[in-house]
């Protein structure tokens, strides 16, 4: 089964009729997807009561990809709010709680900083993740080649597989070690997720030295070709897992809602329309 969502559900302007509050948006989100990665999570653990909101406001067959919160990830230093590695890690899924007592929750996606190489001490922190996380499923995604280069392609897969990683396989730039090449293999029988992170380079490599780097990075509208061609990766990923997630995240230049409509046309889905807005005389 493959499922089309976007990263985000808040700054999808064109499914929503104008002036609509930003809480009700997720409330109508769901009538155009089924699936939402949720990024507010790796910048704040929220709390369960806003978990809970999240999971009410949707309806039962919908899922929810959650990203880890960045102290989780190595992005940044252990809040002083945590009183240790564990503590965070347990803080994190008492917050999840309700999307995975509701049948909600999709996985939770690890996606590592570019300074996360192909390291011991590295392969470890995943051992540990996994075994910190439980049961609940969770995603890998790595932004550093060394991951794949060479021999280590089938080794990273192998080791995936055996730690029980859900493949996070990504469409993005290639612009050097920070960017990992499209490999179209599954490594979870019942999930693989694809990230379409879009194909605009200068954004992706100049992320830490511009101020506007969020507004560039994933500025991008895929062609119908390129659409086209993820159809075919897509359905060869459906051979190795049971459910395949698509995500959407090329959202700089407002590009993901209508490409995401696109490819679950490509794929023979029906896709809600957009919402009708008001034409201004300044459009």
């Amino acid at each position: 089964m493959i499922r089309v969502g976007l990263a985000g559900w808040g700054d999808h302007d064109e499914l929503y009729p104008i002036g609509m509050k930003s809480t009700s948006k997720l409330g109508r989100y769901h009538e155009h997807f089924a699936t939402v990665e949720c990024d507010s999570t790796f910048y704040a653990v929220p709390s369960q009561q806003v978990v809970h909101k999240w999971v009410e406001q949707t309806p039962p067959n919908f899922h929810f990809i959650v990203k880890a919160y960045q102290g989780m990830t190595g992005h940044r230093k252990m809040d002083s709010a945590f009183t240790s590695n564990i503590h965070m890690f347990d803080t994190f899924k008492q917050a999840i709680a309700p999307m995975v007592e509701t049948n909600k929750l999709a996985c939770v996606l690890f996606q590592y900083p570019p300074w996360f190489k192909c390291e011991r001490k590295h392969v470890d922190i995943l051992r540990r993740t996994r075994a910190w996380m439980g049961e609940i499923p969770i995603a890998l995604e790595f932004r550093h080649q060394s991951w794949f280069r060479g021999d280590m392609r089938e080794k990273t897969l192998e080791f995936m597989r055996e730690e029980n990683w859900i493949h996070s396989v990504c469409d993005e730039p290639q612009a050097g070690e920070g960017s990992i090449p499209a490999i179209i293999e599954g490594t979870h029988a019942n999930m693989t997720m694809v990230r379409m992170h879009g194909r605009h380079t200068a954004g992706w490599v100049n992320e830490a030295s511009s101020d506007n780097w969020r507004e560039v990075r994933y500025l991008y509208n895929y062609n119908a070709d390129e659409l086209k061609e993820w159809v075919g990766h897509v359905r060869q990923l459906e051979q190795h897992s049971k459910h395949v997630i698509v995500i959407f995240n090329n959202n700089s230049g407002g590009h993901a809602a209508g490409n995401a409509k696109q490819f679950m046309q490509l794929l023979g889905q029906q896709a809600t329309p957009m919402a009708p807005r008001q034409i201004s005389l300044f459009d």
